[in-house]
């Protein structure tokens, strides 16, 4: 049966402009920066920046590192250019559930209650309850494995498992010291992974050249299944469509005027590149 467009209306109208599910918003101060170096203020970035760490560490999960290295070791520097194409598109798509949640002050998981009919939401809802099963499988697992491997084989895997997620329920209690604090603690992880990484490439040396044409040469010579498997792998390890229900959410951790929301946009897109 069809909606009318008054019947449309009227469901949309019971629905909350903003979404408030932040106890604690951090508060940007317009005035700032506004008329000094062209309208940039690194005082205005620093007030934006957090939600781009807590959407970016999803990127750099045991399942996308296990999917990396396994692409790495059987085909080489040769799907490179499908991990920067994947990581772009992921980024764009990035890009728009954030403009989402910056705009209508809902996120995704709202505006898709408000346009979808009720069929529509219950698959969404199946989807993304599977999607995250599948999630946290991949992470407990890895993470366990990792633990027993850096053990040396004396923590055993139901051991690690337990432990995995003794420390997820510890970083989620960290919200209770503060929204600033848990993105600063993100991000210290994510500069010591980064360090971690550029440290790494120099000790392993790998051919600069062979790099450059992993990355602009769209090919792969003498490829098979097992390669077309790791492709495979790499697209969906980097476009996840639950962390766009996460940044359009995030971004609302703002307490912004919503009467501009185009300088808003800047703002985020910067502290997320």
């Amino acid at each position: 049966m069809s909606h009318t467009p008054r019947e449309s209306s009227c469901r949309r109208q019971r629905l909350p402009a903003p979404i408030d599910d932040f106890e604690e918003k951090v508060h940007i101060d317009d005035d700032v920066g506004s008329q000094r170096c062209g309208g940039f203020s690194f005082r205005k970035l620093w007030a934006f920046t957090g939600p781009g760490f807590l959407m970016s560490i999803a990127y750099l999960d045991p399942g996308n590192i296990e999917s990396d290295l396994q692409s790495g070791a059987i085909a080489k520097y040769q799907l490179l250019w499908l991990l920067f194409g994947a990581t772009l598109m992921g980024l764009f798509l990035q890009r728009l559930a954030a403009r989402l949640g910056v705009v209508t002050g809902r996120h995704l998981a709202m505006v898709c209650y408000e346009q979808y009919p009720r069929p529509v939401r219950f698959l969404l809802w199946i989807m993304v309850e599977v999607a995250i099963i599948g999630s946290d499988m991949q992470e407990v697992i890895g993470t366990a494995i990792a633990i027993n491997l850096l053990s040396m084989g004396y923590i055993p895997l139901w051991a690690g498992a337990l432990i995995t997620i003794a420390d997820t329920f510890t970083f989620l209690f960290l919200d209770k010291y503060g929204l600033r604090k848990l993105e600063l603690f993100f991000a210290l992880l994510i500069t010591t992974m980064a360090v971690t990484f550029g440290y790494e490439y120099v000790v392993v040396k790998p051919s600069q050249l062979e790099v450059l044409r992993g990355f602009f040469v769209p090919s792969c010579y003498n490829c098979g299944w097992p390669e077309l498997e790791q492709a495979v792998g790499i697209i969906g390890a980097v476009v996840m469509p639950h962390n766009f229900y996460l940044h359009s959410a995030l971004v609302n951790s703002r307490e912004i005027d919503r009467s501009q929301p185009s300088k808003r946009r800047r703002w985020l897109t910067l502290e997320r590149l």
